[in-house]
Formats: structure tokens, C-alpha cells, sequence
């Protein structure tokens, strides 16, 4: 099985978050120059039969009577886009809802599913705005700025060490002793 890739957006006139965002980013960071700002559910599949995955696009990835869903790429446009998902390890709600919903819904074995909300900003915006927009949008104790280039894969894998450094006797180490600990460690 591959990764399967959705896109939804909300249609006009129900893009409530997108047009609420720009007014924010305008108002509050000050930026004249956006003129508009949309905003598209990235959804990445793995583990998923096909069928499953089609039914899932118009029942869990989007809401078909307000959102548009584009299958791997949306339309394009002249926009700066800004993708932003939650960090390695960090719990992301929406992925696991929707990786929920599927096992529900179907009957199957929970797929993997991984989440990114992405902005589309329309207008003329300097390096310097863009990086107020980056620093408004991503909190960087709990998201990154994610890559718009498809995975071949969802499964993560993780190198897990062999041995755990120790440390004795710390509570009674004088500053010589904790400085040398910090040398020792590369701290």
C-alpha cells in the first residue's frame, strides 16, 4: 500500500477560520500587504485499502456538504503556502480522531494517518512579513513548519540506545564535580 493524500478546504461563504486569520494576521501583526488567506486540512493516509480511503474523504477528511477535497495536489495558485503539523512525538489530535473514525467506520485495523493545516496567503508580503506570519503560526514547543512533499511512508521507526548514561551521586556533587559532569556530557 502507498500513502494516499487529501486536501480539504472550506467553500466560500463557510471558510469562517480562513477569513477570521486574515483579519488577525492583519490587525494584529500588522501586515497591510495580505490580501487573503485560505486554508486547507492536508491529510496523509498509510495502511488504508483504497475503497476505504475513498469513503473516508467524504466522511472523516471532510465535511462533503461545506468542504472541497482535492485528491494529492490542490489548485494552484500564486499564493506563499505554509504548512505547519504538530512535532515528531507530539500527540496530534485530529491525526488520531481520524485514524479513529476509519477503524470505526469501516471495521478495520486503525490506519496510520498524519495532519497538516495548510495557508495559502495571497498578497505582497516581504521575507519580513512572512517570518512574523511563521513566528504567529508555529509554536515551536509543539509544531514545525511540515514539508508539502509526500512521504513514501507513515511508519516511523526510532534508533533506541543500548545503554542510558548514568549519573551517582549528583545530589552531593560540589560545582568542580558538576562542571565536569557538564564537560563530560557535552552540555
Amino acid at each position: 500500500m502507498s500513502v494516499f493524500r487529501c486536501y480539504s478546504q472550506k467553500m466560500p461563504g463557510f471558510d469562517v477560520e480562513a477569513q477570521g486569520m486574515c483579519k488577525a494576521l492583519q490587525e494584529q501583526l500588522g501586515i497591510a500587504g495580505l490580501k487573503s488567506v485560505a486554508i486547507l486540512n492536508r491529510y496523509d493516509a498509510d495502511q488504508i485499502d483504497p475503497a476505504v480511503y475513498e469513503q473516508a474523504k467524504g466522511i472523516v477528511f471532510s465535511e462533503p456538504m461545506v468542504d472541497v477535497v482535492y485528491d494529492e495536489t490542490f489548485p494552484a495558485t500564486d499564493a506563499v503556502v505554509l504548512a505547519v503539523e504538530a512535532l515528531p512525538g507530539q500527540f496530534d489530535q485530529r491525526a488520531d480522531s481520524c485514524a479513529q473514525c476509519i477503524q470505526l467506520m469501516a471495521g478495520v485495523e486503525r490506519p496510520l494517518i498524519a495532519y497538516a493545516k495548510v495557508y495559502l496567503l495571497e498578497g505582497e508580503l516581504s521575507e519580513a512579513d512572512l517570518t512574523a506570519i511563521r513566528g504567529y503560526l508555529i509554536n515551536p514547543v509543539e509544531s514545525r513548519e511540515a514539508s508539502m512533499d509526500k512521504p513514501e511512508t507513515l511508519v516511523r521507526t526510532y534508533d533506541i540506545p543500548t545503554s542510558v548514561a548514568t549519573v551517582t551521586g549528583f545530589t552531593a556533587m560540589d560545582e568542580a564535580a558538576l562542571a565536569s559532569l557538564l564537560s563530560d556530557l557535552g552540555l
